[in-house]
């Protein structure tokens, strides 16, 4: 039998359970007493964050919602800042990043991982032999570094096994500055380019990173690995980690080894950016164009001819455009 609802009164109505009728809040606590921090690691849900010379274990606030947070980033933090064991903060705030370092897993993967945020420069760790230089794997790096608005460094090691000339003019087109050691040298012509600066290493597994680290670091302890039969270096370090300067002018930051840097992110014009001599020659250029060609279009190479930049560093911008869609395996 239906029933009359026009005779319905006020203890008929059925309200759900749990649902009130004020509503919801949208403030959120301002937190006017976070201390601010750099967080030095990241592992499983858990950072450690720098805060006046303090190491405090964190996690995430709830208010943060789905923000990442990597090593490098500055952050707000409150609670427990003693840094006893056991103890735990919490991060509310993530201030804004100045530069970002990118990869994907693959060149199809549409999902982006920061590796590091805020760094100055990006330190390409490469060994001339045992194992030999990876180009494809260093090209790839500087599309990363340059179009994340940061200033690259090679650096090549074992130079008492094979010569550095080779790989030193394959990159002077690019006027990327670079540095040669070799075991048990001296480090000062790579510190001084450290200093006063935040600086990722990053590198094929195997090349000396991490040796690097230890030496430039002498309390880091990182994992030293062995090179295969095969000529490719063990991972030894699972996880990035910003690391003090033993003067505290400057910061490193390790990273895993890499075998592969995936650059779905990265577009022509995104890498274009990173060549000013260039970049104004492109506004001429079709709408889409990949910058790859005269005969696609492109009209770079009329730019160079007729004075605005050279045919070597048109090249060069190429050859790393190109680098995006060629395994980084050579």
């Amino acid at each position: 039998m239906a029933r009359d609802v026009s005779r319905l009164d006020e203890d008929d109505v059925r309200v759900r359970p749990g649902r009130g009728t004020r509503p919801r809040s949208k403030q959120r606590p301002g937190h006017v007493d976070a201390a601010e921090g750099l967080v030095l690691t990241v592992d499983r849900g858990r950072y450690t964050v720098l805060i006046d010379d303090v190491a405090v274990t964190a996690m995430r606030a709830r208010e943060l919602g789905r923000k990442g947070i990597a090593v490098g980033d500055r952050v707000d933090v409150v609670g427990d800042l003693s840094g006893r064991t056991d103890t735990l903060a919490r991060i509310v705030r993530l201030h804004e990043r100045v530069t970002v370092l990118r990869r994907t897993a693959d060149d199809n993967d549409p999902l982006e991982r920061v590796i590091v945020a805020n760094a100055d420069q990006m330190v390409i760790v490469s060994s001339l032999a045992d194992p030999p230089p990876r180009y494809g794997l260093i090209d790839r790096c500087l599309v990363a570094c340059l179009t994340a608005g940061m200033e690259p460094l090679l650096c090549l090691t074992k130079s008492d096994l094979a010569p550095p000339d080779d790989t030193l003019t394959r990159y002077e087109q690019l006027s990327v500055p670079a540095v040669v050691t070799h075991q048990g040298g001296s480090l000062d012509a790579l510190l001084s380019r450290l200093r006063g600066q935040i600086s990722v290493f990053v590198g094929h597994s195997g090349v000396g990173k991490s040796t690097l680290i230890n030496a430039l670091v002498p309390d880091a302890q990182r994992a030293v690995g062995v090179v295969s039969a095969v000529g490719k270096g063990q991972h030894t370090s699972s996880s990035a980690i910003a690391l003090p300067l033993p003067d505290g002018d400057g910061w490193v930051i390790d990273t895993p080894g890499v075998r592969s840097f995936g650059l779905a992110h990265v577009s022509a014009d995104d890498l274009l950016w990173a060549f000013p001599d260039l970049e104004d020659g492109a506004t001429q250029c079709p709408p889409g164009c990949e910058h790859l060609s005269a005969a696609d279009g492109c009209k770079l190479d009329a730019w160079v001819a007729a004075g605005h930049s050279t045919p070597d560093r048109l090249d060069a911008f190429r050859r790393l455009l190109a680098s995006r869609s060629v395994a980084d395996t050579t």
